[in-house]
């Protein structure tokens, strides 16, 4: 068995094949091609932390692994100790046998950002240039670096609620290079980074929305990646009910997503309100955005056919690349 560390994950996993791995990887899931029970998910209540396990198996490309996943928010407050750990085992689909172990957090990272990097690129008008990404932790970067893998960005605008972990982001990404671009700026207010943003992207564990729906552009693309439990939202429910909405799975993001949730049960919106799921929008079976002034948004919980996709990606390029660390088990 193979084992990949984040940085060999980051060594073969580039975020143009990773987008490439995540969009056929929700083609399979919305014609039919693969089996992915919802998540199960255990309570660590004196932590307020969260433990999911997220297996799935795509029968067109015979991926077949699960991830295994904890969220404790309460880390944020210690320097360097991660809010999210996880594991992603991977296994050979036709005799069962276990390929890789990969550490998680990056892979979960990469492959959250390619969903929204393939989103972008179906949604968000041709000539988008700026970008306003909300949040600094562990999502952020791949999440500016896919939205600039999918559009020519010339312009980021970094919003957070700490302005000095903002900043370390900011450097992050100017010294990363094309195709992010060397002017990145952090914003003193969600209105000023809105003023000129194109694209959005919304990766916090914010409770409530982050902005006010008024502050957007005309013809805005949102990403909503944070907010993972019913209670949260990112996304004003003006917002959301004004939009062209598309998610990663229906049944997932109606039973998870508070982004939906809360201005459903506020009673502004149904389900028939959802335009379609990104791997329809992927194969062609619906229509992306449909006028210039719209507003688009795609909703992600975040599925583990993402990462299963992500994973034997990433083990095959490894393998040929000659890294990672083989053990006998």
């Amino acid at each position: 068995m193979l084992i990949l560390t984040a940085d060999d994950l980051r060594r073969a996993a580039p975020m143009e094949q990773a987008m490439e791995a995540v969009a056929s990887a929700f083609a399979e899931l919305s014609s039919g091609q693969a089996d992915l029970p919802l998540r199960l998910r255990l309570a660590v209540p004196p932590q307020e932390g969260l433990a999911l396990v997220m297996p799935a198996y795509l029968a067109e490309s015979g991926a077949l692994g699960m991830k295994l996943l904890t969220i404790f928010p309460r880390n944020a407050a210690q320097p360097d100790l991660p809010t999210i750990n996880a594991l992603v085992l991977l296994f050979d689909a036709e005799y069962g046998l276990p390929l890789a172990l990969l550490e998680g957090g990056a892979l979960t990272a990469l492959r959250t950002g390619a969903a929204s990097g393939v989103a972008t690129r179906l949604l968000a008008r041709p000539g988008a240039r700026v970008l306003a990404l909300f949040g600094a932790g562990a999502q952020a970067f791949d999440q500016a670096w896919a939205v600039c893998v999918a559009r020519q960005i010339e312009r980021v605008w970094l919003v957070n609620r700490t302005p000095g972990r903002a900043e370390q982001l900011a450097e992050r990404l100017r010294s990363f290079g094309p195709p992010i671009p060397a002017d990145v700026r952090v914003a003193a207010s969600a209105r000023e980074a809105l003023g000129e943003a194109e694209v959005i992207c919304c990766a916090t564990a914010s409770p409530a929305p982050l902005f006010e729906d008024a502050d957007l552009c005309s013809g805005a693309h949102l990403n909503g990646i944070g907010s993972y439990l019913p209670t949260m939202q990112e996304i004003p429910s003006a917002t959301v009910v004004r939009a062209r909405v598309f998610v990663d799975e229906r049944r997932a993001a109606l039973a998870e997503a508070g982004d939906l949730i809360v201005p459903r049960e506020q009673g502004m919106m149904t389900e028939a309100q959802i335009a379609g799921e990104l791997g329809e929008l992927v194969a062609g079976r619906v229509a992306g955005r449909t006028d210039h002034d719209q507003i688009t948004l795609f909703k992600s919980v975040g599925l583990a056919a993402q990462d299963v996709a992500t994973a034997q990606m990433a083990y095959t390029r490894a393998r040929a690349l000659g890294l990672g660390t083989e053990v006998r088990l």
